[in-house]
């Protein structure tokens, strides 16, 4: 009997392969039996799926017979959809009602899983012309003898290529029709059927399970409560943490205030299910998966993953400082491919799917079965906005789950929710009696003078809108000698290694118990999930979310019984306004909480900061804003694209806004050359020794880590206008070396030779 083989290294026959995915299978369906998903047709596409790799051609080149590019080779996948037995596969009565004809459906759904399950494009040429090239290749294999030797596999032999009838090489749902509900819904089963076909496979191929149980965290959680109560005998879930636990099978939207333990109350309502926990900035979803992995026992690799586009050095770190134990290749793909059962990370790593490009099954199938939390949805920008809700839209009709927890929600996002039909809670807000904050607004620019007046011995916090204004105020403050040692300036505009440094010294300058005084001016960088508590707060109004943000890191979980004020609020003169306005903060959105929060004067409860909320962000007032046409503009785009009109590159690209390049300042480059180089060797150095792979590929990554620990982002349009130079290391890798000047006190403190209105451009950006 002849052998087939399906990968050469390790070797692996086709029958083992397929065995292997059935498998994966098996264990996948013990793990979550009850998600909506037609399990006999996915069956049916991981047995048909390579059986084009019969084909000679492959077969050879395999072997190493054959040129490795495959000469005219055509791709296996398209091969396979000529082995799928019609009157056997659907001997079953699985039916779905909200999709019309469906057991036609499901003949087009398995072929074209099959058949674009390497998210290739389809064959080009029109179907007739298609057909016949496929099957003139496949009636060569019908003298071949296929006698596998399992029982899953008995019978497997040549059939045909499907008619039009059953499939178009196109996806199913897409066509020239409108993409009405009936279509949407066959395209939703289509990308469950191959997510989960693709997920298998990769399972499957890098022995790997499919998914990790989450078995653990509801235990975790009783023991957290534990820990509390040690500490206070009285200690119990509050009231956002126990309506989570009492509504874990709804969609939520939540708003709770700063301090209300919003983190806990969503794991509470993952329990123990899959679970994505969603952040706008790294640094709070470093903190939160470091708070939770720091009291979870067992491998936690098979556990919690840390999802975003720096996760191998957070886990390269956790191996050289903590006594964790784990294989850092394994824990780093286990993550990639979505296989524990919770993960902390940034939208654009699960979102990415709106946009439709042939891949994003994956993603859409695991959402499937999922519940994800959406943190502080106020701080993403309009066209992220649009991104979410249409994410949340078929993250529903998938079958999954979600929940929006934060500290303010504009009205607006809850209209345009409605509009969609999406089906959520929305309880009363989540608000305590404690009165924290004292405003007092000032129509004038902030200044240095006022800073100092009211420093007095006390933790203040200044935030700016833009890091030129940060490092302007920072500057004139240094120059006091009364103020010597006690000045500190944090924003986006610092290097990777810088910004870590100082990101734990603003942690440690918060922590209870630390007596030192001072100022620290920074930008919106503060705003959200950092665990810092100030003083006094001296801001410049950006918008009232914003605001209410920044209000967030004063007195945080105290109340404010003193005379007088700890907020203050800097709105602009008859004739000036803030940093930023126009540029990174919407002219309209400004006037409009300028107006709102004028008349504020002393104590402001949390009711009132909801209804100012409310007021600002009602959508008769947003839909006037360009903060609205660019919302709008974004969810017309999403809802035009074509399936499979971009490709992942273009996805990523959209998602860092076309406007950042991770660069190295030349001035770091130069102060670093030494060590910079004996990491770009180590980079370039190929692996030959089998036995030493994981040793030598984990140094590789500590070599990346350090490259990128001296880049900072810099707007793309920006750098289009500096002396650059590249340096490549790799086909995938290279180093930018930019002519910026760089101090690790002021951060990027000049751009050489662009003009100033660039200059002052970037700084206005870079928050």
């Amino acid at each position: 009997m002849e052998e087939y083989l399906a990968k050469s290294n390790p070797r692996e026959t086709l029958e083992e392969h397929t065995l292997a995915l059935l498998e994966s299978y098996n264990e996948f369906k013990s793990i979550y039996p009850e998600i909506n998903i037609d399990w006999m047709l996915l069956k049916k596409a991981i047995i048909y799926h390579d059986m084009g790799k019969i084909n000679e051609k492959f077969q050879k080149k395999i072997r190493g017979e054959l040129n490795k590019n495959g000469e005219d080779e055509i791709p296996h996948g398209y091969l396979s959809i000529g082995f799928i037995d019609y009157k056997t596969v659907f001997d079953d009565d699985y039916n779905i009602k909200k999709i019309d004809n469906y057991d036609l459906v499901r003949r087009n759904i398995l072929a074209a899983s099959i058949y674009f399950h390497h998210n290739r494009k389809s064959m080009e040429g029109d179907y007739q012309d298609v057909k016949k090239i496929l099957q003139d290749e496949l009636d060569k294999l019908k003298s071949k003898n296929i006698n596998f030797l399992s029982e899953e596999l008995d019978g497997i032999s040549v059939k045909k290529i499907p008619s039009q009838k059953y499939f178009r090489f196109e996806i199913p749902g897409v066509c020239d029709d409108d993409f009405n509900n009936n279509n949407r819904n066959i395209y939703l089963e289509f990308c469950k059927i191959k997510g989960m076909l693709n997920k298998i496979d990769y399972a499957a191929s890098s022995h790997e399970k499919i998914e990790y149980k989450n078995d653990f965290l509801e235990l975790h959680m009783e023991n957290v409560l534990n820990e509390f109560k040690k500490r206070n005998k009285n200690a119990c879930w509050n009231e956002l943490q126990k309506y989570m636990i009492e509504n874990k099978d709804k969609n939520i939207v939540a708003i709770a205030q700063t301090g209300m333990g919003k983190t806990e109350a969503g794991l509470l309502w993952i329990g123990n299910n899959k679970g994505f926990f969603t952040l706008p900035l790294k640094t709070a979803i470093n903190s939160i998966y470091s708070r939770v992995i720091s009291q979870l026992s067992g491998n936690i690799s098979e556990k919690v993953g840390l999802l975003h586009s720096d996760i191998a050095s957070q886990y390269i770190k956790l191996l050289e400082e903590d006594e964790l134990k784990f294989d850092l290749d394994d824990y780093i793909y286990r993550t990639k491919q979505l296989c524990v059962p919770v993960t902390i990370c940034t939208i654009d790593q699960i979102f990415d799917f709106v946009f439709k490009y042939l891949g994003c099954e994956v993603k859409m199938a695991t959402l499937s079965y999922s519940k994800v939390i959406i943190d502080e949805i106020q701080m993403y920008s309009p066209n992220l906005i649009a991104i979410i809700i249409t994410a949340l839209e078929y993250i529903v009709s998938l079958g999954g789950k979600f929940a929006i927890l934060t500290a303010t929600m504009p009205p607006f996002i809850i209209d345009e929710m409605k509009k969609k039909g999406i089906e959520f809670e929305t309880p009363e807000p989540f608000l305590r009696d404690l009165k924290r904050h004292s405003i007092k607004v000032i129509d004038d620019n902030i200044n240095s003078d006022f800073i100092k007046q009211k420093y007095d011995n006390n933790k203040v916090l200044v935030i700016c809108n833009t890091v030129k204004k940060a490092q302007q105020l920072f500057n004139d403050l240094c120059g006091d000698d009364n103020l010597f040692g006690k000045i500190h300036l944090f924003h986006g505009g610092f290097i990777k290694r810088d910004r870590e440094k100082i990101e734990k010294e603003i942690l440690s300058f918060t922590e209870k118990g630390n007596s030192e005084t001072g100022i620290w001016i920074c930008t919106q960088v503060v705003e959200a999930s950092l665990d810092i508590d100030f003083d006094i707060l001296i801001t410049e109004l950006s918008d009232l979310n914003g605001l209410f943000q920044r209000l967030g890191r004063c007195y945080r979980k105290r109340e404010f019984t003193d005379d007088g004020y700890n907020c203050f609020i800097f709105v602009g003169g008859c004739n000036s306004i803030p940093s930023g306005i126009g540029r990174v903060i919407d002219r309209d959105i400004f006037e409009l909480s300028r107006e709102c929060i004028k008349d504020v004067d002393g104590i402001i409860s949390e009711d009132e900061k909801q209804e100012l909320i409310k007021t600002v962000y009602s959508a008769e007032n947003i839909k006037k804003t360009d903060y609205y046409k660019e919302y709008a503009q974004s969810i017309k785009y999403i809802n035009f694209l074509y399936v499979n009109e971009m490709n992942k590159k273009d996805v990523l690209r959209l998602f860092r806004n076309i406007n950042t390049i991770e660069v190295i300042p030349k001035s770091v480059y130069e102060a670093n050359y030494l060590e910079l180089e004996k990491h770009i060797n180590n980079l370039k150095s190929k692996i030959e020794d089998s036995e030493q792979i994981k040793i030598l590929r984990a140094e590789k990554l500590k070599s990346k880590e350090y490259i990128q620990s001296l880049m900072v982002s810099i707007p793309a349009y920006i750098f289009a206008n500096l002396n650059s130079q590249k340096i490549s290391i790799s086909r995938y890798f290279e180093i930018i070396v930019a002519d910026i000047e760089y101090d690790e006190i002021l951060g990027v403190s000049r751009i050489n030779k662009i003009k100033k209105e660039a200059v002052e451009d970037i700084f206005d950006r870079m928050v």
